[in-house]
Formats: C-alpha cells, structure tokens, sequence
C-alpha cells in the first residue's frame, strides 16, 4: 500500500500548494487510501512520539520543545503549520517522509487539538504527552470542561512512558490518579506566582466566596517557574535555580516554557543525560513567538504586538503582558467555528486597566458585543467597524507615532495578518 499512497499523497500535497488550497487535504487523502500510514511511519521513530495537548498554549509550546530538543542535537518531526487534527499531521508527515514512506527524525512532537488527539493516540500510542490546561474556551464544542478533561485523561492513559502534567491546574493534576503504569511529571509555579495564573475554578469563583477547603500536598515539580521579568525568567530544576533571557511575549508564554523544559528533559533522560544544559537555555532564549501568537511585528518602524485571546484566562494575561498606557490598542473579536461561537466568556475578562487610555478600534463579527462589555468598565471607544480591513487600515493610521496592540480571537488573527502581509512597511522581529 505505501508504494501507492506516499506517491499519491505527495502528487496530491503538490497539487493543493500550486492551488493554495489548505494544507490538510493531502492527509484526508492519505488517511482514506491508507488508514495504517501514519502508525507505521511514526513507529520507526528511536524516540517515539509526544503529544502536546490543552485547552490553550499548544502551538507555542510544541514550538519550544522542537527547538530545546534540536539544540540537544536530535532530529525532529513536527506539524509545523499548525494544522492540530489528524490529517493535519498526515499531511505533514507527507512533505518529510520519502517516496518508500520513510521518515528521518529522531522524535515527533505535535500539537493536537483535543478532540483529534483521541483519534490518533488511538492508532499512534505516544511515549509522551504533555497537557497543559482546561479552560472554559470553545465549550459550544465539547460541552463542558469535564469533558474536555477526560479528553486529555484518554491521551495521559494511551500514553505508554512518561505523562507531564500541569500541577497548578486540578482538572490536569488529578488525571494522574487515574494512571497506572505511566511516570509523571509535573510543571509548576512558585507560590508567589499563583495569583497571575487563575485555574479555571478560581476565575469563576463569586467575589467574596469563601476560600476552598484546603487541598492536598502539591507533588514536587520538575520545573518550577519562579520569576518572570520583562525579557527574563527564572525556573528551578535539578535542586537549583537558573535564569535566562525570553523573547517570547506575555507571561502565560513564560508558563509555557515551564511545560516545554519538563517534555524536552524528560525525553532527553533529565539531569545528567542532558548533553549541554547551556545551549537548552540558550535556545529556550533565542524561541520566537509562533504565527500570530504574542508575534511582535514592525509597523511604521514602530511595533505592533498580535496578542490571540480565547479565553478569560488568556485575555487577562495578555493585559497583563503590556503596560496600561503608552499604546494605540485594537481589539477584534470573531465568532467563527474556530473561535467558538459562545463569546459569553468575554464577560469574565476584567478590563480595568484599558480605561486610562481607551481602546481605538473595535472589529470582528462580535465588535459591538465587545463594545458593550467595555461599556460597562467604562472604558473608552474610538470607533466600532465590523470589517476587519478599513478598521485594521484606520487603526494604523490614526495610530501613527505610537506602539501598537491587537487583541484578536484565531481567526480575527488569521485575517489581520493577510491584511498586515500587503503593507509593504511590515517587518517580523525575529
């Protein structure tokens, strides 16, 4: 079967790009024709396979761990479009392997939506998993949290080595009761951190609710972030603390890094087996913000900052990432299927500190929803415009001599960088 479905998924692969199509076609076609691909490609694989997985930080955390496990000197497979389903990595694995359906790596590490995930731990068991968070984002699709909780407990128990797990995260954490042969690992947060990280539960929580009843003993973790500093954090790992420069943006990214080092050691061996400690770090340092992901790009020789907002919790921290005054702000917020069509979430998002300065344009499909939940923190309003493109070309007009930031939901985002991509006067800082 591999003699005739790698050739054809390849034609077809080759076919989609002259045409622009989407880039997950060529593995619907591949999965149909030959259901058993990419079990037999990824099992050849001297590290295995992990799987990132969580409600939200999945592509830039696949990110960091492919580049901290490239500076260890390993080969790595990744879906790196961010095509999160399984014809997704199908489609990837099409533009690597040769035409006998040979892959050279070392290790995969892919991003997979939830849902997806389930599906291809079925047919691909990983040796690892990291999961991240549960966050109420997207519950039009799944449900309920729970639900998307159980989703990752699938992975964590098809998982047939090692299951890193968000120790600050309970939904998260508790699916390690559930294991039986797997090793766990945790990453967490320093006490003095909790505060800018709210779990689920603590986001919903009424004011002036009593506090919960006291929780059992954290686990230890294997990486702790403890300090985050503008370009800088701090983790502690191996019985020692160690700091390092970040180009990432926002600190939920810095959170993620936790996560990142905890896979990437644990499938380098950890502690002694790491070959160079110095060049992990030195690559955690050097990691860019993925597409559209905190990505800082230049405008009129000034920056402009896309901040993606999904939930309460990543809305809240992408506030927190940037100071209150001093900058020209956008918020676009669509309502597609892959935003989620429930923006009732935006309710739970304080927007305190945007009151100084205001915000001066509102787009997307749900502008005047936005416009009405700012009402009510008394937060100014330039002007409201449902089309993303004359509000994305006024923005950057008006705000001309300042530094920029545009909140957006995914594919408020998606549509924002094509308009971006035809003003010649855009820069990507690397």
């Amino acid at each position: 079967m591999v003699f005739f479905s790698v050739p054809l998924g390849k034609l077809v692969r080759r076919v989609s790009r002259l045409r622009g199509g989407g880039s997950a076609l060529p593995g619907l076609v591949v999965e149909k024709i030959d259901p058993g691909f990419m079990r037999r490609t990824l099992s050849t694989l001297p590290h295995g396979v992990a799987v990132v997985s969580g409600t939200n930080g999945k592509t830039t955390t696949t990110k960091m761990v492919v580049e901290l496990l490239e500076s260890q000197g390993l080969k790595v497979f990744t879906n790196r479009t961010g095509s999160n389903f399984t014809r997704g990595v199908a489609a990837a694995l099409l533009g690597e392997v040769d035409w006998r359906g040979r892959l050279d790596a070392d290790v995969a590490v892919l991003e997979l939506d939830e849902a997806h995930a389930v599906h291809f731990v079925n047919s691909v068991p990983p040796r690892y998993c990291l999961l991240l968070n549960v966050l109420r984002d997207q519950l039009d699709r799944f449900g309920e949290i729970d639900k998307t909780a159980q989703l990752l407990q699938h992975i964590a128990a098809k998982t047939t080595g090692t299951v890193v797990l968000n120790r600050e995260d309970p939904r998260v954490a508790r699916i390690a009761d559930t294991l039986t042969g797997q090793e766990v690992k945790y990453f967490g947060l320093d006490e003095s951190l909790l505060g800018t990280f709210p779990n689920d539960d603590d986001m919903r929580a009424a004011p002036g609710s009593p506090a919960p009843a006291a929780l059992p003993a954290k686990p230890p973790a294997d990486v702790v972030l403890l300090k985050v500093g503008a370009d800088s954090a701090e983790f502690a790992y191996d019985g020692g603390t160690v700091t390092t420069a970040m180009k990432l943006r926002g600190v939920y990214n810095i959170f993620n890094a936790a996560a990142a080092l905890t896979l990437a050691r644990s499938i380098c061996g950890g502690g002694a087996a790491i070959a160079n400690h110095a060049t992990l770090l030195e690559a955690l340092s050097r990691v860019a913000p993925a597409f559209g992901r905190g990505e800082s790009l230049t405008v009129d020789g000034l920056p402009l900052d896309l901040v993606l907002v999904k939930n309460p919790s990543g809305f809240r921290l992408g506030l927190k990432s940037f100071p209150a005054g001093g900058y020209a702000t956008m918020i676009a917020i669509n309502d597609n299927y892959a935003d989620g069509r429930d923006m009732s979430w935006l309710w739970d998002v304080e927007f305190d500190s945007l009151r100084a300065e205001g915000v001066d344009q509102l787009t997307g499909s749900r502008a005047y929803d936005m416009a009405l939940r700012l009402q009510y923190d008394d937060v100014r309003i330039g002007a409201v415009q449902p089309e993303i493109a004359p509000a994305l070309a006024a923005f950057i007009r008006e705000g001309r001599g300042k530094p920029k930031r545009i909140f957006c939901t995914y594919t408020a985002m998606l549509a924002i960088r094509r308009e971006l991509a035809k003003i010649t006067t855009v820069e990507v800082v690397s």
